[in-house]
């Protein structure tokens, strides 16, 4: 899939992210838009998975660990097959695979249940530390929000991760700057992050979250970690590619009302 192709993609998974939250009313678009790039370009460029065969034992583990950003997760795992794209609109009802969280019991593709902010590094942890004691092959990515990385956990297993020589694990931190109780760096300011992880021993690469180039080029870079975790730290826009949105705590939870949905897909659209 050419950069094209993937931005392409990406306006499509908005739309899908857009009228799943819509149908729904609750969930996080904010999150949700900033992240799905990144995505995109993980599970068609860099994951090796198998929609046919979720629990495929060579698979890449993918790990949420922001899960509350799970409907760009359920747009992009629909577009791979994982699920028929029908099925994007029972976001949230009670009965559906679909939950406001990931689930691992009830939806193919997701490796852990997450959204309990700041478990999902430990987690990946878990998970590589066990492919290099069953010398597998396999590389676990980890998605966390900048809000979440404020979580004490985090940088128990930031410490961890270089100390076991997990160069199969990486992090990406999607920085969109802003949390349900206000900006990041006024609630608790992670910066200097990168020197911070750089400090505990972590390859580190900034990018720009929406430049696919970026992206895939970091991807790469991180995929071919030997012996130390690499992290990826995508500066992003909250709620983008709609100017309503972007940049606006009020998004970070707050379902569109259908003229609201309308007036963003029209936009995701024409860009």
């Amino acid at each position: 899939m050419s950069v094209d192709e993937l931005k392409t993609l990406a306006r499509g998974l908005r739309v899908d992210i857009v009228r799943m939250i819509e149908a729904a009313g609750s969930g996080h678009p904010g999150g949700s838009l900033s992240v799905v790039d990144i995505l995109a370009a993980l599970y068609t460029r860099v994951l090796r998975h198998r929609p046919e065969e979720p629990g495929w034992p060579e698979r890449d583990r993918f790990l949420l660990s922001k899960g509350h950003a799970c409907p760009a997760l359920y747009a992009v795992l629909a577009h791979c097959g994982y699920f028929p794209k029908e099925k994007l609109s029972t976001l949230r009802r009670l009965d559906s695979p679909l939950q406001g969280h990931p689930d691992r019991l009830r939806l193919p593709g997701v490796e852990a249940s997450t959204g309990s902010l700041g478990l999902g590094l430990s987690i990946g942890i878990g998970m590589a530390l066990a492919a290099k004691l069953d010398k597998k092959g396999f590389h676990t990515w980890c998605v966390l929000g900048d809000g979440e990385m404020q979580e004490g956990q985090v940088w128990e297993a930031a410490m961890a991760a270089p100390q076991l020589k997990l160069g199969n694990l990486s992090m990406i931190a999607d920085l969109n700057g802003g949390q349900i109780d206000g900006p990041v760096a006024e609630v608790m300011d992670l910066e200097p992050l990168s020197d911070k992880l750089k400090a505990f021993r972590w390859d580190v690469r900034v990018i720009d979250g929406h430049d696919f180039k970026q992206i895939l080029d970091a991807l790469e870079w991180a995929a071919a970690a030997k012996d130390r975790p690499a992290a990826i730290l995508a500066k992003t826009v909250k709620g983008k590619g709609v100017s309503f949105m972007e940049g606006v705590i009020d998004w970070h939870g707050k379902a569109p009302n259908k003229d609201e949905a309308d007036r963003a897909v029209r936009e995701i659209e024409s860009a």
